[in-house]
């Protein structure tokens, strides 16, 4: 029976264990060894290596290594190639911050690649079960966790060159038992499987077995769960990824700016991953502390009918609304003024993106828009400023009378406050602004029938 049930599952995810090159992680307790006796006993019919990789945590001094010398003797039994490594996890997690769960896991996993480099194989085998998927998934509903990982463990994964499958997703932690005594294995069981500090066993003492005296294959249904969530979630993050490159504006290590307007046209289940997506992508290592709740506070902040507000998330993300701009950032370095000159026409890069390029035009006079400017050239005196803003700044307007402080056109024209101090101002010989590219025009702008020659000049954001 118990063969079948995994034989079943392997078929259903159209895994086939012919000839494959398996590393196996085994800690010696009943899920690993009933895992490894399990591929050990279909090893010689379905042409199988298998290398067994075991960490020692040293957690537990003596004990521990006698856990390791138990997984050793039993590889040997089996003629079964054996590998460890002892890792002192507790001095990695004072010197990392980590907890004792995530320190000694990346430790396992880093291991564990080291072994398939070594041997060449391209597939891990661990012994998680259907108790440890409900578990996972109750564990991260109750925490508010979003997208893929409230679809818990998935029965396979890539894991660099290689790939990790869970062949026991479809058992319960009493089906492992039972072919454990029915073998007459003796795991090794670690006293801290049954601690009430660590939240995943509370709910497997107090949840689950509420769960099962409700339905005894409820096991079964989370796996059903959390397979067809996965597979739901695969394209609605394909199509969040179509359509947030239709909405980003920039995208940067540690930052990225989208434009709202477009970002509401986006259907919301999607506008809900994408904002994951930008998380996913900015956090190189996500906090236990990010939650759904994280992601209904950008909302908040996108609906609000203020203009502007920002918001802290953890490990010093900023999310910052200016306007319909939401940037995502983790600092905002502190502006440097510029002050640059051009004598004659040639191209000048800015400091913070974009160019100027200054021309001599004597035919076929070209239209103008938001990002070019025509000068009559005897009107407009060499040579040209491009520098950052001032205090008190003041331009006159085409078209209109008087002048109007840069300030206020910055404020009319929406842009954001993070982008004015860098917003490049053209001025003239005499210090005269004649030109706030793709925003404002000068009245010294414009085409001039008496006019001989102009300078067209261009900016490139």
């Amino acid at each position: 029976m118990f063969e079948k049930k995994v034989e079943s599952f392997l078929n259903h995810h159209d895994f086939q264990l012919e000839a494959k090159k398996i590393v196996v992680g085994v800690s010696g307790g009943p899920d690993s060894l009933a895992l490894l006796h399990y591929l050990q006993a279909e090893r010689v019919k379905r042409s199988m290596s298998l290398v067994v990789a075991h960490v020692d945590h040293m957690f537990r001094g003596q004990e521990s290594f006698d856990d390791a010398m138990f997984v050793k003797d039993f590889c040997e039994q089996y003629s079964i190639p054996f590998e460890m490594e002892r890792v002192n996890v507790t001095k990695v997690m004072e010197d990392t911050g980590k907890s004792s769960q995530i320190a000694a896991r990346e430790v396992r996993y880093k291991f564990y690649l080291k072994i398939m480099e070594k041997y060449g194989y391209s597939f891990l085998a661990l012994a998680h079960h259907g108790d440890d998927q409900m578990e996972t998934i109750l564990m991260r509903l109750t925490r508010g966790s979003s997208g893929m990982a409230r679809a818990g463990i998935p029965f396979s994964r890539p894991f660099y060159k290689g790939m990790i499958f869970r062949p026991f997703l479809c058992l319960t932690k009493a089906d492992i038992l039972q072919y454990c005594q029915m073998n007459k294995l003796d795991p090794r069981i670690d006293p801290s499987n049954v601690k009430d500090i660590y939240s995943r066993n509370r709910f497997r003492k107090q949840v689950l077995p509420f769960l099962k005296t409700e339905n005894l294959q409820v096991h079964e249904h989370f796996q059903r769960f959390s397979e067809e969530l996965q597979s739901d979630e695969t394209l609605l993050q394909e199509l969040t990824v179509q359509q947030m490159n239709t909405v980003m504006t920039k995208r940067e290590t540690s930052k990225i700016t989208i434009d709202i307007n477009s970002f509401l046209g986006v259907p919301l289940p999607l506008q809900r991953r994408g904002i994951q997506l930008i998380l996913n992508y900015l956090y190189k290592e996500r906090p236990a502390s990010l939650s759904a709740v994280h992601i209904d506070q950008v909302f908040f902040l996108i609906h609000h009918p203020q203009p502007s507000g920002k918001l802290d998330f953890p490990k010093g993300l900023k999310v910052t609304r200016s306007y319909q701009v939401l940037t995502f950032h983790f600092q905002i370095l502190k502006v440097q003024g510029y002050h640059l000159e051009m004598k004659e026409p040639g191209k000048l890069r800015l400091p913070y993106g974009g160019s100027i390029q200054i021309d001599y035009v004597t035919r076929e006079i070209p239209d103008t828009n938001l990002y070019t400017a025509l000068f009559n050239v005897e009107s407009i005196k060499w040579p040209f400023m491009i520098r950052s803003r001032k205090m008190g700044d003041r331009m006159t307007l085409k078209g209109m009378q008087g002048s109007k402080k840069l300030k206020e056109i910055f404020i009319d024209q929406k842009v954001p406050v993070q982008d004015r101090n860098t917003w490049p101002v053209l001025t003239d010989g005499e210090g005269c602004i004649i030109w706030l590219p793709g925003l404002k025009k000068s009245s010294f702008e414009g085409i001039d029938y008496s006019a001989k020659k102009y300078i067209l000049i261009t900016y490139q954001k």
